[in-house]
């Protein structure tokens, strides 16, 4: 019967302790901020969260080496891609992840061969080596009995060539200073 008592008192001291807690002049790690400082909109708050560099980071650390890219409309390669890819509908378009994947298309209603195009970005710089490109294939009879290949071929290398072209461009058009140039190397 004691021991009962023992675990409800324990229990009413933590929860006593949790709303001084919350009670207190703020919680730990909270800053107050005026009403002034912080925009009303949600854009305007996205905007500013982003040039601060907030987010959301679970179970790590900032300053990871490995699969930190930032693609964002900044980056000249994620916007090369969807200038080129924008004569077909996309359906995933990752930044975070560093992915954009098309739906079918197909230039001839008729035609029973449709494409899909998958663009993942290995880097954030403007390098042949820095974006990978696969192309799927779907042969349809009917309806129902469809197959599906991933196929290599040149217009593997054309997209990623002109992915490539047109981020030199964009960046070179940011007024930076610098000169890029794109050299056509063949996938091994």
């Amino acid at each position: 019967m004691f021991s009962n008592f023992k675990y409800l008192n324990f229990f009413q001291i933590f929860l006593i302790l949790l709303m001084l807690l919350f009670q207190s002049c703020g919680m730990p790690g909270f800053k107050k901020t005026d009403v002034k400082d912080v925009p009303i909109n949600d854009a305007d708050k996205r905007k500013k969260n982003i040039e601060e560099g907030r987010g959301l980071i679970l179970g790590g650390n900032k300053n990871k080496t490995g699969g930190n890219f930032d693609f964002a409309t900044s980056n000249e390669m994620w916007r090369a891609s969807l200038d080129v890819l924008e004569f077909v509908p996309l359906t995933t378009v990752d930044y975070g992840g560093g992915v954009i994947i098309t739906d079918w298309y197909s230039d001839d209603l008729s035609s029973n061969e449709s494409i899909k195009i998958i663009v993942n970005f290995l880097s954030n710089e403007i390098r042949v080596d820095g974006l990978k490109i696969k192309i799927y294939k779907k042969t349809c009879k009917n309806n129902l009995n469809c197959e599906t290949n991933i196929i290599e071929s040149n217009l593997n290398n054309e997209i990623k060539l002109a992915i490539l072209k047109k981020a030199a461009q964009i960046k070179k058009n940011s007024n930076d200073g610098a000169d890029y140039t794109v050299v056509d190397i063949k996938d091994k």
